[in-house]
């Protein structure tokens, strides 16, 4: 019979023994074989086993897995004490902390009496990047995520019937209660790997709201009400066959707030933004996966549309040979195209998603391809004008904290005159925070304005030509010129003759 110390020190010889063979197949093991073998044991004592396992990927071909997404918030209320690893996140502006399962960990729920385990896996995959990519000589470490959900097999109808769908629901609510308004830039160097990773984001702080937007009321009032019944028309847009998306054209002369504008939606929304800068595009297919990889419920915004890209005519696409645009000193891909572009807004790909917004910005609509804004891609023509004399108190109440002033009909009857952006008069307004001092700084900002017009005008009316007796004097000396040298051009040729 063994002695209770000979016992401790086998086990302990067998414990240091089992980690020193953990860490040396950790370390020359590859992952890749690892998570194979993993693999194949649970394969081999699944068979033997009474329990079901639905494996729920993060994507479902290139678009993101509904389920994946409802399932990594839902689970976020189901971690117990039990937990033993986690994943904790929480950026500066964020009130609470984003908890959500690290790899391999595991989660139980309860379902109508059931036990569903939830299991979190994640592995490393090494992929080539494409021959068109920004580096063909290079490949891309991506991860690849996807839950495991174990019960008894013969719950297997009840779990794809309702419980999915239970958790579909709750996760919808949650993100609502707990959402935060993101914006959202590309990241180029990831376009090849993962596609959760092209874009970054931060939090969308901006404060603007339909409250503090100094537009014209009407046209403030059309959008908001665009905006409602765009979002209570799902159905509507389901039973006549079109993709549940809006497109809004924001056309006007700079500092008119057309970024302003984008914000107060995305706020009143509560929908993402994805800024889009097509510059940095080098062909249609990476237009393509940027589209996939956003969100429903959010907001793509393309500013300066105009001048963004040198978009290639459809016209001028088929006819004609033309030299192939150079990236790096080689032959680089196509750009955007416009028929790639119409393609996103109203095309195929324009349907690979949900709830959308589409923004347009330009300071001039009149260079844009008339097929960009036809119904159907951009729905609703927004002219972000010079300041009215109805929207100049929203500025008043923003700035100085006043509903009214006795220099406010002054100032509304000069805005009627003069044509000044809203930006410019809320820089004159935070000149001073003293009532008085600010509105009457704003007063002659628009006098001045008015007077630098009237001078202009007056300038332009001098040099127009029949005016005055100056000018038609320069116009008879002119006139005398011209004869003058008609004559000597006609006896040039006498002159030629006489000299031969």
């Amino acid at each position: 019979m063994p002695s209770a110390k000979a016992i401790l020190s086998t086990a302990g010889s067998l414990a240091a023994s089992v980690v020193l063979i953990r860490t040396i197949a950790n370390d020359l093991i590859p992952h890749q074989f690892q998570d194979y073998l993993l693999s194949t044991f649970h394969t081999l004592f699944s068979r033997f086993s009474s329990q079901l396992t639905i494996i729920i990927d993060e994507f479902d071909g290139f678009s993101t897995n509904q389920i994946y997404e409802a399932a990594e918030i839902y689970l976020t209320s189901k971690i117990s004490p039990k937990t033993r690893r986690l994943k904790v996140a929480k950026s500066e502006k964020e009130e609470n902390f984003r908890v959500t399962m690290e790899r391999d960990e595991e989660i139980v729920d309860t379902f109508q009496g059931i036990q569903l385990r939830w299991r979190m896996v994640c592995h490393e995959v090494q992929r080539a990047i494409l021959s068109y990519s920004r580096d063909p000589n290079s490949t891309v470490q991506s991860q690849v995520r996807y839950f495991e959900l174990s019960f008894h097999k013969q719950h297997k109808n009840m779990v794809l019937k309702s419980y999915l769908e239970f958790v579909i629901r709750e996760a919808k609510e949650m993100k609502e209660n707990l959402k935060t308004v993101k914006l959202h830039t590309v990241q180029y160097e990831n376009l090849y790997g993962n596609l959760m990773d092209a874009w970054s984001s931060v939090n969308l702080n901006h404060p603007a709201k339909f409250d503090t937007l100094a537009m014209d009321p009407e046209l403030k009032k059309a959008v908001i009400e665009d905006l409602e019944r765009f979002l209570e028309r799902k159905e509507f847009y389901r039973r006549v066959g079109k993709a549940w998306k809006r497109g809004y054209l924001l056309y006007g002369p700079p500092g008119t707030g057309k970024s302003s504008l984008i914000a107060a939606i995305a706020n009143f929304l509560k929908f993402s933004v994805y800024d889009l800068e097509l510059t940095e595009l080098r062909c249609n297919s990476e237009l393509k996966k940027l589209i996939i990889a956003t969100a429903n419920r959010s907001i793509i915004v393309i500013e300066d549309i105009d001048c963004t890209i040198d978009l290639v005519n459809r016209e001028k696409q088929g006819g004609g040979s033309q030299q192939a645009p150079e990236y790096n000193g080689q032959p680089a891909q196509p750009q955007v195209t416009l028929s790639g572009l119409l393609n996103f807004v109203d095309g195929l790909w324009s349907s690979c998603g949900d709830e959308r917004i589409i923004i347009f910005t330009t300071n001039h609509k009149e260079r844009l391809d008339p097929a960009l804004l036809r119904p159907g891609r951009m729905d609703m023509h927004i002219h972000m004008s010079y300041l009215k004399a109805s929207a100049f108190g929203v500025l008043a109440s923003n700035h100085l904290g006043i509903e009214d002033h006795q220099l406010f009909e002054e100032i509304r009857r000069l805005l009627t005159e003069v044509e000044v952006t809203p930006a410019e008069v809320a820089e004159e307004l935070m000149k001073s925070d003293n009532p008085d001092v600010a509105l009457r700084g704003v007063i002659e900002f628009l006098q001045r304005k008015k007077r630098e017009r009237d001078e202009a005008g007056t300038k332009q009316e001098n040099h127009m030509p029949g005016q005055n007796g100056n000018d038609k004097k320069d116009e008879e000396q002119m006139g005398q010129q011209n004869q003058e040298a008609g004559e000597m051009n006609e006896a040039q040729p006498k002159r030629d003759e006489e000299a031969v």
